[in-house]
């Protein structure tokens, strides 16, 4: 059965003061919960990235909201879409996924990557080392975080970071500990990571690049002597769904006027339609292998757009 997930990339809402941001958050992850999603999702970042919004735009706390979530919901699982593998030490993240999983009785997942962001980085007192170092810091963390999540006690040397005899008590509720996804297409380290480490994987791109990263993985997973089908595969795509095609067509022109994207520039990342459209779409990508699909929404969508995008992909479980 395909694993669908609702990100939320943005804490912008119209009309809806500081204040009461959570509120929304709540309501958004209510309802992706009611309408079937299997997971939801936010950014791990301490301001806004450029290609969703302006750094001052609002950005809460990645996992104190996704505590807070847990207390307004029962079933759906939630994450970080994805952890930046510089903003935390990896016992402590390790910790903090932890707690999760307890608060919310279960259903955490560690979403993970190398770090992207040197801006950002730079604006809060972090490092940014080179990418082959970030790739070290990487892998350490995720030995890190599996060993914490597995045994009371651990001490792993990585190649950059070490734990000596840190306790991780009490361990998460998931018997195996939360899940673990990793984030990001590189063909050469991230998917040679995922086939070692990960249960999942998010990546982007079309129908031919999504098929050709499958393959990359699958040939990953054959060295180190692993099936495949035990790594969910996904890929997240921004949605916009109507009642009708034109409401849908009308709110896709909405979207390209506010970030001044054309017609030319929309790419195969954007999603858009009424419900049929959005389950035809979704369908071709679940018919070359993929395990599921991730999604983010405008941030003026409703509650009931929601339901309307987990209407149409129901039709695909």
């Amino acid at each position: 059965m395909p694993h669908f997930g609702l990100q939320l990339p943005s804490f912008t809402f119209p009309n809806v003061p500081d204040a009461e941001l959570f509120e929304r958050i709540a309501a958004i992850a209510g309802a992706a919960e009611d309408a079937g999603f299997d997971s939801f999702w936010v950014m791990d970042h301490y301001h806004q990235i450029p290609n969703i919004g302006p750094p001052s735009d609002p950005m809460l706390e990645a996992y104190t909201v996704l505590s807070g979530v847990a207390a307004r919901t029962s079933r759906i699982s939630l994450g970080a879409l994805v952890t930046g593998v510089t903003y935390r030490n990896p016992a402590f993240l390790a910790k903090v996924v932890t707690t999760l999983d307890i608060v919310s009785s279960g259903r955490a997942i560690l979403g993970i990557g190398a770090a992207w962001n040197e801006e950002e980085s730079r604006a809060h007192g972090y490092e940014f080392p080179s990418t082959a170092e970030r790739f070290d810091r990487l892998e350490d963390a995720l030995q890190i975080c599996r060993s914490m999540f597995t045994q009371p006690q651990s001490t792993v040397r990585g190649k950059v970071a070490r734990v000596d005899g840190a306790w991780n008590v009490p361990q998460p509720v998931q018997p195996a500990g939360p899940k673990i996804l990793i984030g990001g297409g590189g063909e050469r380290k991230t998917l040679r990571l995922t086939a070692s480490y990960a249960d999942m994987w998010n990546g982007f791109g079309d129908v031919a690049t999504i098929g050709h990263k499958l393959e990359v993985l699958r040939e990953h997973c054959d060295a180190v002597g692993r099936d495949p089908g035990q790594i969910v595969t996904t890929r997240l795509g921004t949605l916009i769904v109507a009642g009708t095609m034109a409401e849908a067509e009308r709110r896709k022109r909405v979207w390209q006027e506010q970030r001044g994207i054309p017609d030319e520039s929309v790419g195969t990342r954007l999603w858009w339609g009424d419900a049929d459209a959005i389950a035809g779409q979704a369908k071709a990508m679940l018919d070359i292998g993929l395990g599921g699909l991730l999604f983010n929404m405008p941030s003026g969508s409703s509650a009931e757009d929601v339901r309307l995008a987990g209407e149409a992909l129901a039709t695909l479980r």
